[in-house]
């Protein structure tokens, strides 16, 4: 098979933080780059990205060159568009905008093998075309136990239902995303004012309490180390504003 073994996972699952990487763009460097500098995971933004599964193909392969875990973020309403990014070899998916314990888990479903789900298998690439005979049970078996499935929290209004919508069988993380989450309660500036800094806290203790990994985004290193320090630990940074930050830095320097 070509599956790869999910590193970010397996470092979760020792109680470690992870870093990582979210990006609009479909081009192998960026994931190159970011393997390079040793960031665990890597996330392809097929909500605000144009991203499809023919271009994210050549990120697989990248990412598999450098040993960064690949993910995708897509936006669905309906779950099954998510078989091309899994079969071409993806890790796992993140989406926005569940609202109900039914809709997290047809998202399992359609990420997961039988008996956990509904995802079907084909002559898929990280199922190495089958071409090796007797090995199918032990794709199903790793791929069931490598993918990950993380939902976001950007809504307030599903603070009271977030334990529930954690707690589904297959949910492995929690990603807060504060700046929808300020701008959902009125705060387009940002999440720096108390109301909204109190609301993350809620989050982060809801989805402690079923015990499942939270994970938040972080615009600097010490933003990053602050989260760290309360409970986080799936922490997650834009590209452009990494390129930024460091390009300013770079020319103040100079």
């Amino acid at each position: 098979m070509f599956l790869q073994p999910n590193r970010t996972k397996a470092k979760l699952r020792r109680g470690e933080p992870v870093f990582g990487v979210i990006n609009a763009s479909d081009d192998p460097l960026w994931a190159e780059l970011c393997g390079l500098a040793g960031f665990d995971y890597y996330i392809l933004d097929g909500e605000h990205g144009l991203i499809n599964p023919a271009a994210a193909l050549h990120v697989v392969r990248a990412c598999e060159r450098v040993g960064i875990t690949l993910l995708v973020r897509l936006a669905l309403p309906d779950p099954k568009p998510i078989l091309p990014y899994l079969d071409a070899g993806m890790m796992g998916v993140m989406v926005p905008g569940l609202e109900t314990a039914e809709e997290v888990e047809r998202l399992v479903a359609a990420v997961k093998y039988p008996p956990l789900g509904r995802r079907g298998i084909g002559l898929a690439r990280a199922a190495a075309y089958m071409a090796r005979r007797g090995e199918a049970s032990a794709y199903v078996a790793a791929a069931n136990a490598e993918t990950m499935v993380i939902i976001q929290f950007e809504d307030p209004a599903l603070i009271e239902r977030l334990p529930a919508l954690a707690a589904v069988p297959g949910v492995d993380a929690v990603m807060i995303g504060p700046r929808d989450l300020s701008l959902a309660m009125g705060f387009a500036d940002g999440p720096n004012h108390p109301e909204v800094q109190a609301m993350i806290e809620r989050a982060i203790a809801a989805c402690r309490q079923v015990g499942v990994v939270v994970g938040i985004t972080a615009a600097t290193w010490a933003a990053a180390e602050a989260e760290v320090v309360r409970g986080v630990r799936m922490v997650l940074a834009a590209a452009p504003t990494l390129f930024l930050a460091a390009s300013r830095e770079f020319l103040l320097r100079l």
